[in-house]
């Protein structure tokens, strides 16, 4: 399996406050311009956020970092173009955001697999400079839509046999022992595994999964009752360490339950909103580990 990249931590912390600061201005623009009923091209600078230019100014100190520092990749450049343009308001808050940027913010660079590709992805890959950030989707007009944007964006087509009307008898197929034996989701036989799935994903070990897909609003969308069950299987079966796993939209009952499940309450650490954070130890060490830990 793949380990992370290290980079120097002085550039890590440069970019991602630069990141932070952007996107930050972003949301508060978004914010104002809806309570307004007006999206405004500019933003005045009398409405910027105190706490946001004390936070850049902070780090900017504990970094060293000088007027002459070297500048910012294309990549992020076109970053922060992005954001700072864009009236479209990604799909989780800035409080929901704010968990994974904090997990980030102590393992980046590292290895980072998404589940969805949506408005908050160029986002993501830029929070993780220096890592691998990969996307996995389920509309192929999405991804060749957004690649024509974002060429610099890892994303992989996938398909789904689950419906979610099918979520309770999955959820009873899940309980298993075929499900809950540790091992690499694409040679298990539980119904729930994700087995088609680039040999990369399985191959590479994950710091950090966020399930955010697939569709799973409707009886007859996919469902994210598969990508949240391989989440955590991929966690459960890396060599050693463990794999903070974010689920998404956990106000919906498929993602709540399945979530709670498969992920375990013991290993939720927060909850802020409709996003849930959990961190997953590997069991590959310890055969007779539960597969949740006791309440």
């Amino acid at each position: 399996m793949r380990s992370r990249t290290q980079y120097p931590v002085n550039t890590k912390h440069i970019v991602i406050a630069i990141i932070v600061v952007f996107f930050l201005l972003f949301v508060f623009r978004s914010t104002s311009s809806s309570s307004n009923d007006h999206v405004s091209s500019t933003i005045p600078q009398t409405i910027i956020p105190k706490a946001v230019s004390d936070s850049f100014r902070n780090i900017q100190k504990a970094t060293g970092c000088s007027p002459t520092c070297t500048k910012i990749p294309p990549a992020l450049a076109q970053a922060l173009i992005h954001y700072s343009t864009s009236t479209i308001t990604p799909q989780q808050t800035i409080k929901e955001i704010s968990v994974t940027k904090k997990i980030l913010d102590k393992k980046s660079p590292c290895n980072f697999l998404v589940f969805g590709l949506g408005h908050d992805s160029l986002m993501w890959s830029s929070l993780n400079y220096g890592g691998r950030t990969v996307f996995l989707e389920e509309d192929e007009a999405w991804i060749e839509q957004i690649k024509k944007r974002f060429p610099m964006l890892e994303s992989y087509h996938v398909t789904y046999d689950s419906k979610v009307h099918q979520a309770d008898s999955l959820m009873e197929a899940g309980k298993g022992s075929e499900c809950t034996a540790v091992g690499e989701p694409r040679h298990s036989v539980c119904q729930l595994a994700l087995k088609g799935l680039p040999s990369d994903v399985y191959e590479t070990t994950w710091d950090l999964i966020m399930v955010d897909a697939p569709t799973g609003y409707y009886d007859e969308a996919p469902g994210r009752m598969s990508a949240i069950y391989t989440a955590g299987m991929m966690a459960r079966n890396r060599e050693d360490g463990e794999t903070d796993v974010f689920v998404h939209d956990v106000n919906r009952v498929v993602e709540d339950k399945f979530s709670n499940a498969f992920l375990c309450e013991g290993y939720m650490r927060k909850q802020e909103g409709r996003l849930r954070h959990f961190r997953i130890p590997s069991h590959r060490d310890d055969p007779s580990k539960p597969f949740c830990p006791s309440e």
